[in-house]
């Protein structure tokens, strides 16, 4: 993922940006008063999107945020209500990811010095990824695949594969997976074939 930091002045966004802002912002009242499984709310939720909603995905009302539309969001990925996406900077949620309630994509700051400045770095939630209620993922941070992010926790920092983080700063707690995960950890890392017999052997010969 590409985490170079970019900065917005939003005293300068064109008239165009300044109007599709506008009709982001009608389309999430629109569809946060909108009957939800109903082919009127379906529809809403494709004008926001676009071809940026993959197959099979679902999001629950009501979902709020700036620059939501831009998301990038996979197939089948479950995202349950109240979810706040600031995403000026970019939010990717792959394949097969589940957002719980209440959770908060925040790919944008504000400048200390200059409030109306918007640093902005990418979030990335990687398939498979389970974030818990009431969760923050802050500017930059990737999840890994199958990670787990436990209910409350802010996130500051990368939460590698498999993983499991929880708290405020998030710190990652264990690894799932067990002797498999560390296998195949070992086998990538040495970029070598075989089993743990393999290595055994290699190692204490």
């Amino acid at each position: 993922m590409d985490c170079n930091e970019i900065c917005v002045d939003v005293r300068k966004t064109s008239p165009e940006e300044r109007k599709e802002g506008q009709r982001q912002t009608q389309l999430l009242f629109q569809i946060n008063h909108t009957m939800p499984l109903t082919e009127k709310y379906n529809h809403l939720i494709r004008d926001l999107f676009g071809n940026n909603l993959g197959e099979g995905s679902y999001i629950t009302p009501p979902l709020n945020g700036a620059c939501v539309g831009s998301m990038k969001i996979g197939k089948n990925v479950l995202i349950n209500s109240n979810l706040l996406a600031m995403a000026r900077g970019g939010i990717t949620i792959e394949d097969n990811a589940m957002i719980a309630a209440n959770v908060q994509l925040v790919s944008n700051n504000h400048d200390p010095y200059d409030l109306w400045i918007l640093p902005c770095k990418p979030v990335l939630i990687k398939e498979y990824a389970w974030i818990g209620a009431g969760a923050t993922i802050l500017p930059g941070v990737c999840i890994g695949k199958h990670a787990i992010v436990g209910a409350g926790s802010v996130v500051t920092k990368d939460v590698p594969d498999y993983a499991v983080a929880v708290g405020n700063p998030a710190k990652v707690i264990k690894i799932q997976g067990g002797l498999n995960y560390a296998e195949n950890q070992i086998k990538q890392q040495l970029g070598m074939p075989g089993s743990w017999t393999w290595y055994l052997y290699a190692f204490t010969r």
